[in-house]
């Protein structure tokens, strides 16, 4: 069977999110939006709000899934957290920004993946 990039993505979201859930996280959000973009997850994990974006890659060919968030979609996802924390009034929260590539059917959670770009 063959699946779509869109596809491809909702089902590393789902495997993602369950992974997540397994490891004690809870979900709070899936494909958040606001004007800035999209977060694929938002957790709670330890004290932490923790928002999560999930690279999913059928090989290695093309690098690590991670290394697709390079600078540039740091600074987005944490705009797109930043919005979300201004919604929610939870500006005391410490925050965490992972990352959850899944490659050839492997998960690696790469926990605070980068640092924060929030501006309050």
């Amino acid at each position: 069977m063959i699946f779509g990039n869109k596809q491809k993505g909702k089902l590393g979201e789902d495997l993602a999110a369950k992974y997540l859930k397994k490891k004690g996280y809870e979900i709070i959000a899936r494909n958040y939006k606001n004007s800035y973009g999209e977060i694929d997850i938002i957790a709670a994990h330890g004290g932490y709000l923790v928002f999560v974006e999930v690279k999913a890659r059928s090989s290695e060919d093309f690098g690590r899934p991670a290394e697709a968030v390079n600078t540039h979609k740091q600074r987005k996802i944490s705009q797109v957290a930043s919005g979300y924390i201004h919604v929610k009034r939870l500006y005391d929260a410490n925050v965490r920004f992972d990352i959850v590539e899944i490659c050839d059917g492997q998960i690696n959670h790469i926990e605070n993946a980068f640092d924060s770009y929030i501006r309050y």
